[in-house]
């Protein structure tokens, strides 16, 4: 799923759009709940080297937000990475050119459904 998938994923399901909010870093964008304002996930391209991989190349990625003891499981799966610039116990990293389309929709629909309150 790429990120422009990803968006429409988004603004199909919850009627979401993606937000800018970063002059420094134009591609990031975050997702958020339309009735409370938290975010849910944030779409970001960054290099390799930033996200503990060799290299420099960049990569979509996608952070979303999920339960710690679901986070530990999954991080020992390929395609996924401690979160990029946000709290590690909470966030995921995903590589989104690793991992298939329907497991991104349902971290995306979880991360959702946990951010909700």
């Amino acid at each position: 799923m790429t990120r422009e998938e990803v968006f429409d994923y988004v603004d199909k399901k919850y009627q979401t759009k993606p937000e800018y909010l970063w002059r420094k870093y134009p591609t990031y964008a975050v997702l958020r709940h339309r009735d409370n304002n938290k975010w849910f996930a944030i779409a970001m391209n960054v290099s390799h080297s930033n996200i503990g991989l060799a290299g420099d190349a960049e990569e979509e990625i996608l952070d979303v937000k999920l339960p710690p003891k679901e986070i530990e499981i999954m991080r020992t799966f390929d395609g996924f990475l401690p979160a990029y610039h946000m709290n590690k116990r909470n966030w995921i990293t995903v590589r989104l050119n690793k991992v298939t389309s329907e497991q991104i929709a349902k971290l995306i629909t979880a991360s959702f459904e946990l951010t909700a309150k």
